[in-house]
């Protein structure tokens, strides 16, 4: 076989000799790259790889030579680029795509919109043709490929609006990205006169039976090419944040099943409609017209949009996806995919050795493990904590709150031990409320909680950034306003893994809480008011920056098996807490490169500066020794070191667990003169102790 060779991009000329084959876009992204892809990985012959990238075989043969005369090919395939073009054929093979264009992880100072946005645009650039009717979607991804996109050659073309018309708060209307589209490419805008969202079916029949709306809804029909993005149902989605969905209890629980949104149209994990009660009255392309539509161009990226864009896939309205390297990663490890940064044929599966049937585990019955567990550690840390009333599963500090204390109440799943119930007690939080393994507590517990810890000064809740924890939290904190309660909520979003930096506020809250509870207890216990604490809870989460990576996976209680599988010479990156894999697969490697990888991504977003302080966490998963961990916290120390930056206080240990998982956290918190006085305020729980 022919030996690995480095190959660097180049944007070839067309020779002008070769037939008018139609080049796929992730081809035309950088047919040299591929081409002596194919040529020197793939073992392709120059006459497979024409028919396959749309070019003629003297053309491969001019592309090979040229890399070899201009000294790109040489010793291996760069990575960044080779992992952009594994990922897009493994998504286009696996869920049968017409094409794929996947752009690298890291694109410098461009954020991942804009860069998606420039993506979206090339490939509008080699599909848009004269006489097309293309519709289009809404959202950032949209408005940047519209912006980003020019074309003056083409005729007779329509750009018809998706979906009807919402606020003008924000700028990424239907209405702006139909126009600016229009404007992008010379060509006549067909707007829908009608809300997006109207307050009745009744009111929705009256508008759509209006013969200019009739006559504009009716060229969505004509579509023969459409561009949408994909929303997620986080709280700070395009969703929300455009009006086509109000956080009220009776639009959660009608779309409790639904996993992300396309065009107004909610989906589930399988991509099956959620027919809840906007659905009757929302005025647009229904998902039945745009699975008829013959190109479909989905844009989307960040590993929060995973599971909608997994489902948008699934449900077979994506044909044309344009995602990133680290999403892709994602959408095919979540599908039972393995993904990799390195080439697929290289990838070893898991052997029969890691596929175990069952894990051994010392329980009596696995669903009294909660209650028993609970029950264990009341008897056990006595000193720190008590029942709130009779249940184990809202327990309140043994100091108790103070008359004009503000109460600090978290919670969130068991299987996290000593998480949450280990940082009840002085100078921490007040209560706790626990809910199943990985499952939120119900709001009755919580609203325990609340009462318990409520020193006539309101109650701050402080959980993790996961919908369950969300809906139940807001839920509490209504009934305990209705009782005079003034309660503040603080989300945390530390693991930088989960989402990209501009959409922070879509992260998972991991491991690095542990400091968010501990600034906010200190607060607390400085007999600050609510609205310091709140504001000194949120400037600890805007500071604290988390990354983990697992050997192994957890088991649950019930099944006993491993929630994923991963092969022997295999590492995970980004894992959460609750059991799901990361957004990365790679090949095992060291301690301290372990370590590296996990530093880098941290102070890349951290930007420290020399002589700046933080707060460490080296926290274990479950499984993984103490011996690995202070392995793992030296390196981090030396990389620290080396920056210049000075680790005025660190623990490592088990702190923030996922059952049994083998892996490793570690968290960052950056300080300053204000939260470090916080950090060392004295506190004692039984699991963090400062004196």
């Amino acid at each position: 076989m022919p030996p690995k060779k480095r190959l660097s991009a180049a944007r070839p000329e067309k020779t002008g000799s070769e037939p008018d084959l139609v080049m796929p876009l992730r081809f035309g992204n950088d047919p040299l790259l591929w081409a002596s892809w194919l040529y020197y990985e793939e073992g392709m012959t120059q006459g497979d790889i024409a028919r396959t990238i749309g070019v003629s075989r003297a053309t491969v043969i001019s592309y090979l030579a040229d890399a070899r005369t201009r000294g790109l090919v040489n010793i291996s395939i760069e990575t960044e680029h080779l992992k952009t073009l594994t990922i897009s054929k493994a998504l286009k093979e696996h869920f049968g795509l017409r094409d794929c264009l996947v752009i690298p992880g890291d694109g410098g100072d461009r954020s991942l919109i804009d860069r998606l946005g420039a993506a979206g645009a090339q490939v509008l650039q080699g599909i848009l043709r004269s006489g097309d009717t293309i519709g289009v979607g809404w959202g950032r991804t949209v408005l940047a490929s519209a912006q980003a996109l020019n074309i003056d050659n083409l005729q007779d073309v329509r750009v018809v609006q998706a979906t009807g018309t919402t606020s003008g708060h924000v700028p990424f209307t239907p209405a702006a990205c139909a126009t600016k589209m229009a404007a992008a490419i010379r060509a006549e805008c067909v707007p829908i006169s009608a809300p997006a969202i109207v307050s009745s079916p009744d009111l929705r029949d009256i508008l759509t039976s209006e013969p200019l709306v009739r006559e504009q809804l009716a060229t969505l029909g004509q579509l023969n090419c459409i561009v949408f993005g994909i929303a997620s149902l986080r709280p700070n989605s395009t969703l929300h944040s455009s009006g086509f969905f109000h956080d009220d209890p009776e639009l959660r629980d009608a779309y409790s099943t639904a996993v992300g949104a396309i065009a107004g149209r909610y989906i589930n994990e399988r991509g099956k409609l959620v027919k809840g009660p906007l659905e009757d009255r929302t005025i647009g392309i229904t998902l039945d017209q745009l699975a008829r539509v013959k190109q479909r161009i989905g844009i989307a990226g960040g590993t929060d949009k995973v599971p909608a864009i997994l489902a948008t896939l699934r449900g077979g309205f994506v044909n044309i996806l344009i995602t990133d390297a680290t999403t892709g990663l994602g959408i095919l490890s979540a599908d039972g995919k393995k993904g990799s940064i390195r080439p697929e044929k290289e990838v070893a599966e898991p052997t029969e050795s890691i596929k175990r049937t069952r894990v051994k585990k010392f329980l009596n019955e696995p669903e009294d493990a909660v209650d028993e567990s609970l029950e264990g550690a009341v008897l056990e840390y006595a000193q720190y904590l008590k029942p709130a009333r009779k249940s184990n599963r809202a327990l309140v500090a043994q100091d108790g709150p103070r008359a004009g204390k503000v109460g600090l109440v978290i919670g969130g799943g068991a299987g996290h031990d000593p998480y949450f119930y280990g940082y009840v007690g002085k100078g921490l939080a007040d209560a706790v409320a626990i809910g199943n393994i990985f499952a939120s507590p119900p709001p009755m517990p919580i609203l325990e909680c609340t009462r318990a810890a409520n020193g006539g000064a309101g109650v701050v809740y402080l959980f993790g950034n996961y919908s369950g924890d969300i809906l139940n939290f807001e839920m509490a904190a209504d009934m305990a306003k209705r009782e005079g309660i003034d309660v503040r909520t603080v989300i945390t979003t530390d693991d930088i893994a989960s989402s990209r930096k501009e959409d922070r506020e879509s992260r998972r809250g991991v491991a690095g809480n542990v400091f968010v509870f501990k600034i906010a207890g200190a607060a607390c216990d400085q007999m600050l008011p609510i609205e310091r604490v709140e504001e000194l809870a949120r400037k600890a989460n805007r500071e604290t920056y988390t990354v983990g990576v697992a050997l192994e996976p957890c088991s649950m209680p019930e099944t006993r098996r491993p929630t994923f599988l991963i092969g022997e010479n295999e590492m995970e990156v980004g894992v959460g807490v609750h059991g799901e894999p990361g957004i990365a697969r790679q090949p095992l490697v060291s301690a301290n490169d372990t370590a590296d990888i996990m530093v880098d991504r941290i102070l890349a977003e951290m930007a420290p500066e020399r002589g700046d302080e933080v707060a460490l966490l080296v926290n274990s998963l479950g499984a993984t020794p103490m011996m690995e961990l202070l392995i793992i916290a030296r390196r981090v120390r030396q990389r620290l070191k080396a920056r210049n930056v000075h680790v005025a206080r660190s623990w490592t240990g088990s702190y923030c667990t996922s059952l049994d998982m083998s892996g490793v956290s570690i968290s960052m918190m950056k300080l300053d003169a204000e939260l470090k006085v916080l950090l060392d305020h004295p506190c004692n729980a039984a699991s963090f102790q400062i004196r």
